[in-house]
């Protein structure tokens, strides 16, 4: 807009910015579920019993279900990826029957597991029996299939263009995926609220940024508003309503 853009934008000041925001109304109610759901999405047991014992918010899921939904997670997550199909399949066998693609990243991680355990010949066979056919049945997969075969290919995989595959990243990935197949399967949201919550603050700040300076919260973890920059030569206050 040219040389004085940023004197044509609305000012707003701290105690104005405040008395906008006591005019808002927020239920405890709806905090409280954002609250839980974040609780049980995460799988902080422990902690959901206390919030639904002092908030009286329900979690709305059995909560049992979720010590077993992060047992299996930890499980992948250390790399005992059989002990994980085993739960899943004791958990909801349609889980891993409906989504092969799914299934399919379960044993890459099996195989990825044997060869960091420097069982070559056992990660071989198994990619000939187990994986091979899967890759011919869905071709979408192949190309991840022939990724990880070639590990064993490197004397040192950790050295090799493909040292991704044996990060622990590649098990958390594995682990995620897993997470969310079962929350869906349990009619449950795969991510919580509130990190889609703090999206949206971020983005209606970058928004309002166009328009006027006002007390921002740039730090998300403080959550604390930080007074805008006084306005250069011209006397503040804060703007009309």
């Amino acid at each position: 807009m040219g040389r004085g853009e940023s004197n044509t934008k609305k000012r707003i000041g701290m105690e104005e910015w405040q008395r906008r925001l006591r005019e808002v109304t927020v239920r405890k109610e709806d905090m409280n579920r954002v609250v839980m759901n974040f609780l049980v999405t995460e799988g902080y047991v422990d902690a959901a019993r206390v919030f639904e014992r002092e908030s009286g918010t329900a979690p709305g899921v059995d909560l049992d279900q979720i010590t077993d939904r992060m047992d299996i997670r930890k499980a992948v997550q250390s790399g005992d990826v059989e002990q994980a199909i085993e739960r899943v399949n004791d958990l909801d066998p349609e889980i891993l029957e409906t989504q092969q693609g799914l299934f399919f990243h379960l044993q890459q991680q099996r195989l990825i597991e044997l060869i960091r355990q420097g069982q070559l010949a056992e990660a071989l066979h198994f990619a000939q029996e187990y994986l091979a056919p899967r890759g011919e049945e869905h071709p979408e997969l192949l190309e991840e299939l022939e990724r990880t075969v070639a590990l064993l290919v490197f004397e040192d995989v950790k050295v090799s263009p493909l040292a991704d595959l044996m990060d622990v990243a590649q098990r958390q990935k594995t682990a995620s995926e897993l997470n969310a197949a079962i929350l869906a399967s349990q009619s449950q949201e795969a991510e919580p609220k509130l990190p889609n919550l703090l999206k949206l603050l971020v983005w209606a700040q970058k928004q309002l940024d166009e328009k006027a300076v006002y007390p921002r919260i740039d730090n998300l973890v403080a959550g604390q508003l930080v007074d805008p920059p006084a306005a250069g030569g011209a006397g503040g206050g804060g703007a009309d309503d």
